[in-house]
């Protein structure tokens, strides 16, 4: 299942998108298996949740029903019982006892950030210098005390958007997701790493599409996102592994 997260919901956390979902599978009457035990949980899965204050329209997760379902009529009732700004995009039924395995599908993204208050050929000169570089590594504060990542190493593409009619310049950045998973304030980071960027104020971050490694280069990422938007979705839903 492929769901979006808009507006304002781009700040709710992933527990409380996990809440909202649950609460909205009740209200819909859709009959989710549970797990067992003396607490079950509704069988819900998820894979690749973008950060909190990320938009996306591109979230996966894969529900284990009691009995089948149509599709659509899944799709319908349970977008129909969110909230604005969560939106069901497609369902992809599966066969009974067929696993999706779709976690392992979910190897890279596409992001686009917008920066407000950049100009253009400012943009275009540091993306230029970041893909020159071999290696770009930033620091990332985690659980586990501050950690290097070398972003360069881990983005298959990064290119200046060419949209006259966009309010603000904007970033395409396809990046790899796993062990060593990129995310786009690091790509930022980097950014100014290399050429100084300094964005005056924060950048507002959309995740396009997640798919296969190989699915993302530059140019047919390009031409597939901005002619085909939903080409890459049904990659996904149609690669065997169903989502």
């Amino acid at each position: 299942m492929r769901y979006a997260k808009r507006g304002r919901m781009r700040f709710a956390s992933h527990r409380d998108i996990a809440r909202a979902l649950e609460r909205a599978l009740r209200r819909a009457g859709i009959p989710v298996a549970s797990s067992q035990g003396f607490t079950p949980h509704p069988k819900i899965s998820y894979a690749g949740a973008a950060p909190t204050g990320v938009a996306s329209e591109a979230e996966y997760l894969e529900l284990t029903l009691t009995e089948p379902w149509d599709a659509e009529r899944t799709r319908s009732a349970l977008d129909t019982s969110l909230p604005s700004g969560l939106d069901i995009v497609d369902v992809t039924p599966l066969n009974p006892g067929e696993k999706s395995g779709f976690a392992g599908v979910l190897e890279a993204s596409d992001w686009r950030i917008e920066l407000p208050g950049v100009v253009p050929t400012t943009l275009a000169a540091a993306v230029a210098e970041f893909l020159e570089r071999d290696q770009v590594e930033v620091e990332r504060v985690t659980k586990k005390g501050r950690r290097s990542v070398d972003v360069r190493a881990a983005t298959l593409g990064l290119w200046v958007e060419n949209d006259p009619q966009a309010q603000h310049s904007a970033l395409r950045a396809v990046t790899r997701q796993g062990d060593t998973t990129v995310r786009p304030d690091d790509v930022v980071a980097a950014l100014n790493s290399v050429s100084g960027l300094t964005p005056p104020s924060p950048p507002r971050v959309t995740r396009m599409a997640q798919g296969r490694e190989n699915e993302f280069t530059v140019e047919d990422t390009r031409e597939r996102v901005q002619e085909h938007p939903s080409k890459l979705h049904a990659d996904i839903a149609n690669s065997g592994d169903g989502v």
